[in-house]
């Protein structure tokens, strides 16, 4: 009887350490669980952007989906519409730097001459490298060169010709020969005033420095002014064979609305609005699209990091920079922006690729600084009023 009792405590003790052994198992999981449910609180980084509702609605795409898999950063956008406060930004850096204080703007998208202005200013934004940004490197040299390493292009556009396939049947494949196009024939062409638009602005800025050596469009040097008679006068020559013999529409939408409707057969047109409005069908699907060469100019849109001395704020907009050279991000720029990758096109699809290739044949930087503007000025002199 005993030895049966003793077998029975025997079998109970090891069964009740097997279940100890369960339980205590069953514990520490849960505590795994309950640490990995509960991460620390998100570092919580301001993204400040702006331009128009394409841009709006690709960050409103893109952000949830980084937080989703990025949990410990949460990110808050700034969003500016275009003309609404992208210098007030830049003036919100430069006064707190000057004050030793936080602008509380972890990211800012900008462009080339924000870059420019940020060094003037004596070092606005962080230098970026691959150790930090793995993407970086796939990101196409000539981009990356043109940041001086301070910004990530993310995304780009281009100014190319869009014309009516059904009426243009000798597509001009130089500048000079779009000149002679439009003097052959007259009325059925047209661009946007510049002071409204880029697609205008890029047109009378390429006529102008078509006439001069490649690097001047690296000048910013203000005696390069006196060499711009020649475009000028191009400029002139064009005005009465252009559309109403010259009338030019306000902003890039205008010269749009003219080709989609048949009132003139090419235009100067930015590669995304075009292919936009081929995809909703606002263009007619006659409208192609080509780049001439030289080139029409075109840019990155950059993502920047502000000096603020907040390394954990700066790590996590590290991540989110990174995040948007992910190629899924990148062909999210190319489907809803319909905008050329940050990345180098090789790392998307075939399919991806074949969409771009009409436009996808390169541009020209404009590094000019307010020489721009003063393109602009006298245009708007000399041309628009004569």
């Amino acid at each position: 009887m005993f030895k049966q009792m003793k077998k029975v405590l025997k079998k109970t003790a090891v069964v009740g350490a097997a279940a100890a052994v369960l339980v205590s198992a069953a514990g520490c999981g849960k505590q795994e669980t309950a640490a990995t449910a509960a991460p620390k609180d998100p570092v919580t980084i301001k993204l400040y952007s702006g331009g128009s509702l394409n841009v709006q609605k690709f960050w409103e795409t893109v952000l949830p989906e980084f937080e989703k898999t990025h949990p410990e950063i949460k990110v808050d956008l700034v969003f500016l519409p275009a003309g609404q406060g992208g210098q007030s930004t830049i003036d919100k850096l430069i006064a707190a730097k000057k004050a030793g204080a936080d602008s509380e703007v972890d990211v800012y998208e900008g462009g080339a001459e924000d870059i420019v202005r940020g060094e003037k200013e004596g070092g606005l934004f962080e230098k970026l490298d691959t150790k930090a940004i793995p993407n970086l490197s796939k990101v196409a040299a000539e981009n990356l060169k043109s940041s001086g390493g301070y910004a990530v292009p993310y995304r780009a556009s281009s100014v190319v010709l869009a014309y009516n396939s059904d009426k243009v049947k000798d597509v001009p494949n130089t500048a000079d020969e779009l000149y002679q196009w439009i003097h052959q024939h007259p009325g059925r062409f047209a661009y946007n005033d510049p002071n409204t638009g880029g697609a205008g602005a890029s047109f009378v800025l390429s006529t102008v420095y078509n006439t001069l050596p490649a690097d001047a469009m690296n000048s910013q040097d203000p005696s390069i002014m006196q060499q711009w008679d020649k475009g000028f006068a191009m400029l002139k020559s064009l005005a009465p064979d252009l559309y109403n013999k010259g009338v030019y529409p306000r902003k890039n939408q205008g010269t749009l609305d003219l080709l989609a409707n048949g009132e003139v057969d090419m235009i100067p047109a930015w590669s995304d609005m075009s292919l936009e409005a081929l995809n909703k069908g606002t263009l007619p699907s006659s409208v192609k699209l080509k780049q001439i060469k030289p080139a029409f100019t075109g840019g990155p849109a950059y993502l920047l990091l502000p000096k603020n001395g907040n390394d954990k704020r700066l790590k996590a907009a590290e991540t989110l920079l990174n995040y948007t050279l992910e190629v899924k991000t990148q062909e999210t720029v190319a489907n809803k922006m319909f905008g050329y990758p940050g990345i180098d096109w090789k790392y998307l699809s075939k399919d991806m690729q074949k969409q771009f290739e009409s436009v996808s044949g390169g541009y020209r930087f404009f590094n000019g600084g307010q020489l721009g503007g003063e393109v602009n000025k006298r245009w708007q002199k000399e041309i628009a009023g004569q």
